[in-house]
């Protein structure tokens, strides 16, 4: 599809229940493709946010809630009922946004590899410089060119120092099933993934051993698997359910 100066890029492909598919921060939707190619049998919307990728930059500093707000705005005429949402890392903040902003737009959400407050991160993985690979892959597409990409950097670091600020009193709010997904040796405190867990109303928790904040690259295959069965019409609790037991049971 092609669009505006005004419009993020964005794509569409295949068929079945719609997957919007939201890239890490730093880099774009390419960097979704090894799971992709593991979710045939979906729907797959794809978006560059705003100065990632091949979408040009916008004015001002970045905010999550006004990404989430420019990706709703890109996919609200083409859906005719709500979507799955999968997110990792800066993309699973942004799903975050986006469910909480734009409630009738969300059938679920995975939120992989983040910290819904910035406070969950693991003491210095965000400081320091991008690889070097990431620069060469946004001035590969970026309508902007390369010599934007330390604006980029810049802005994606003020970004981490003041946002996200999610509480669990926002948690609460979540209507949603919500898989929260990480790898055993992920970039985010287990104990600020529990307190999600247990404030979200309808949530799942998958902790994939052996995995880095690279899992969507490291296994794939299990990650789609997880995601199928995180979407499954019908699902057991188990033969001896603690926290999902009913009340009185």
């Amino acid at each position: 599809m092609s669009v505006t100066e005004l419009t993020p890029w964005f794509e569409e492909r295949g068929s079945g229940p719609t997957l919007l598919a939201l890239h890490p921060g730093n880099t774009d939707s390419r960097s979704l493709e090894p799971l992709l190619a593991e979710l045939g049998g979906y729907r797959r919307i794809l978006v560059d946010r705003p100065g990632h990728g091949r979408s040009r930059d916008v004015q001002g500093e970045w905010r999550f809630d006004d990404m989430a707000d420019c990706i709703a705005d890109v996919i609200a005429p083409s859906v005719t009922e709500p979507v799955h949402i999968f997110g990792w890392s800066d993309g699973a903040v942004v799903g975050l946004a986006l469910t909480l902003r734009h409630p009738h737009l969300v059938r679920s959400l995975v939120f992989g590899g983040a910290a819904f407050h910035r406070d969950g991160w693991l003491t210095g993985v965000l400081d320091g410089e991008p690889p070097a690979f990431l620069a060469d892959a946004y001035a590969e597409v970026s309508p902007d060119g390369g010599e934007h990409w330390p604006v980029v950097v810049r802005k994606a670091h003020e970004l981490h120092q003041r946002e996200p600020t999610y509480t669990v009193e926002h948690l609460h709010e979540l209507r949603v099933p919500t898989l929260i997904l990480v790898g055993d040796d992920d970039e985010v405190r287990f104990d600020h993934l529990l307190a999600m867990f247990n404030a979200v109303p309808d949530a799942e928790l998958a902790v994939v051993p052996r995995a880095t904040h690279g899992l969507i690259v490291e296994k794939p295959e299990l990650v789609a698997r997880l995601i199928r069965e995180f979407h499954a019409e019908e699902k057991s609790d188990g033969l001896a359910p603690i926290r999902r037991a009913e009340p009185g049971s």
